[in-house]
């Protein structure tokens, strides 16, 4: 899960921050007028300036959403389990629908929640990958999202660039589903929060604290924070903070977010919560972040120091020994593979949400 880092920094510390001024435009960022928010604050990323699709509505961020449309979500994903667990073979709501599925970050866990469940309820899901689409190389964004549109009822895409998923929402006239970018990953914090709800029967009232790299995880939980009434806390290094204009656009809202280098900060949780201390594009960077991550490991003691109400959350793939433990990923606390199942559960549920596809059912 890549962490975001400032357009045209000279900084050279190993953990990029975006400063709080508007940075000059680059060739890293490509930053979007139309869709940029008008703020001192560049990466609060604003999907209000987005043309909507024709029909139905486009999955950018969580806070596009209001407290009562996420509930509808994971509503319609528990309906989805439900109908999987009991195969359902008349529940088809996708039935003739097909979507177009970018990858210019590769992923198996996405592509594989994606495309079963979208076909298990009816639908035809099109893989292109990397080398296929090329998106803003061989063509325009702007141009591949109206050509996918004409062929496609959704798209998914999975990108490093958030400016790429907010350009092929623009253009598109269908729903553009945002299957995770550099800046944050919401189906996976939905799914993650359908989790909660299983395991703790409620989401509003608890306590999640993430350890590790506030990366574009971290993002996301906030962002759901502005939406659902729960206490957030990123616990990270100095110098892997998350980025500051979003923890204040976070704030601003109400959500209940902190932001501490203090271990103790996990007392109480009801989830903790780690992801890999280098991510796709940070491999390099490996041996450094061994060393500034060492006292942030997601161990047995930590999880002891947390508390027995305690759940483990990690997004995965999981690099067993470094950010979490072998003994944590297998303990009764764990719910890493529960997560991993309700991608597909929650993704549905976004679709059938956002394509309106329930009024078929």
């Amino acid at each position: 899960m890549l962490r975001m880092e400032a357009p045209c920094s000279t900084s050279t510390s190993r953990s990029v921050r975006p400063s709080l001024a508007r940075p000059a435009p680059c060739r890293r960022q490509r930053a979007l007028t139309i869709v940029a928010a008008q703020s001192t604050q560049p990466y609060w990323y604003s999907s209000k300036a987005i043309n909507p699709p024709k029909k139905g509505k486009h999955f950018l961020h969580l806070d596009d959403f209001s407290k009562e449309e996420l509930m509808d979500i994971l509503e319609k994903a528990k309906l989805c389990k439900a109908k999987f667990y009991t195969r359902d073979e008349s529940f088809k709501p996708f039935a003739g629908q097909t979507m177009a599925m970018i990858f210019t970050k590769p992923s198996a866990r996405t592509r594989v929640s994606f495309e079963t469940g979208f076909s298990r309820l009816g639908g035809h899901a099109l893989y292109l990958d990397p080398n296929t689409i090329q998106l803003g190389k061989r063509e325009p964004t702007k141009d591949i999202a109206r050509v996918l549109a004409g062929y496609n009822d959704v798209i998914m895409a999975r990108l490093f660039a958030h400016a790429d998923i907010l350009e092929l929402a623009q253009y598109s006239s269908v729903p553009v589903i945002n299957g995770l970018t550099d800046y944050n990953h919401p189906c996976q914090i939905l799914a993650d929060a359908m989790t909660l709800l299983e395991r703790k029967g409620r989401i509003e009232g608890t306590k999640v604290v993430y350890v590790g790299d506030g990366n574009n995880i971290v993002h996301s939980w906030m962002r759901l924070a502005m939406r659902l009434s729960f206490e957030f806390v990123c616990v990270c290094p100095p110098g892997y903070e998350p980025c500051p204009s979003t923890v204040e656009g976070a704030r601003a809202a109400g959500a209940n977010i902190s932001v501490t280098s203090d271990i103790n900060a996990v007392k109480g949780a009801d989830v903790i919560y780690t992801d890999v201390w280098a991510s796709m594009g940070q491999k390099e960077s490996i041996d450094t972040r061994k060393i500034d991550f060492a006292s942030y490991q997601v161990n047995e003691q930590l999880m002891a120091l947390a508390g027995p109400q305690a759940l483990f959350m990690h997004c995965l793939p999981a690099e067993r020994g470094l950010e979490t433990t072998d003994g944590v990923m297998e303990a009764p606390y764990s719910v890493v593979f529960q997560e991993a199942e309700n991608r597909m559960h929650a993704q549905n549920g976004i679709l059938l949400h956002c394509l309106e596809a329930t009024k078929r059912v």
